[in-house]
């Protein structure tokens, strides 16, 4: 993808993390890679919540590869949840427009390009990765995740009509006024918050565009999705549905 010659945009990427030590070097090269191919300026702002496998020792080394300017240290003391990562991320962001993103190597910055590309051709609001459209898909995943995945997206669809196929991936660009409006609107925290983020940006009249992702299961360390999270995402949508 090539830049205009007058396009001075910034894009930051948030990564908030928890024991990602052996993904996050492999995430941050492919990130420079990409950017640095699609000729952007941007910066990746690590937000890491007291990891105990060394996470932020990780970070702190990469910061030294790639300097201070390009790798952003922004840790906190403990797990405080994904919504006030983010929070806790868009103060310190430089850019105009934010990419969110697991840090697991389960979204490839392969895709980033192609965002930034549909949101400028159609001058979006928020670009978000689907795995349930066009020649996106999962690899990865077992048949109880899949049905999960595909179950949340269903019953979200029918109750809340979203302006988006996938409403629970967390791969998405935002731009950077759009997501604090977002976020200081969400209620929700963990699993929930990434479909309420959607609908609320749907009820907002935002314009939203999709890119066609493969999302592939994380290849180090465990998943973070259980029982309760299941639990809080059924409560969450009938409280969405309650209140938007």
């Amino acid at each position: 993808m090539t830049q205009d010659a007058g396009d001075s945009h910034m894009y930051s990427v948030l990564l908030p993390t928890y024991n990602e030590r052996e993904n996050l070097p492999i995430i941050v090269w492919l990130l420079v890679k990409y950017f640095t191919e699609a000729s952007v300026e941007f910066e990746i702002i690590v937000i890491d919540d007291g990891s105990p496998d060394g996470t932020l020792q990780a970070a702190e080394q990469l910061q030294r590869i790639y300097g201070e300017e390009r790798i952003v240290l922004r840790p906190r003391a403990k797990k405080l949840g994904l919504g006030t990562a983010y929070i806790h991320g868009v103060k310190h962001a430089r850019g105009d427009f934010i990419v969110i993103m697991d840090a697991d190597l389960s979204h490839h910055p392969k895709f980033i390009p192609q965002m930034i590309a549909l949101q400028k051709a159609e001058d979006l609001d928020i670009v978000t990765g689907t795995r349930y459209s066009g020649t996106g898909g999962v690899s990865g995943w077992d048949l109880r995740r899949k049905v999960i995945s595909r179950g949340a997206n269903y019953l979200t669809q029918v109750m809340l009509q979203p302006a988006a196929s996938d409403v629970t991936g967390s791969f998405r660009l935002y731009r950077k006024d759009v997501l604090r409006r977002l976020i200081g609107a969400c209620v929700s925290k963990g699993y929930v918050f990434q479909m309420e983020m959607i609908v609320r940006a749907t009820r907002l009249g935002y314009r939203i565009g999709e890119v066609p992702i493969s999302f592939v299961d994380r290849v180090y360390g465990e998943s973070k999705l259980g029982g309760s999270e299941i639990v809080s995402f059924v409560k969450g949508l009938l409280h969405l549905f309650a209140t938007t």
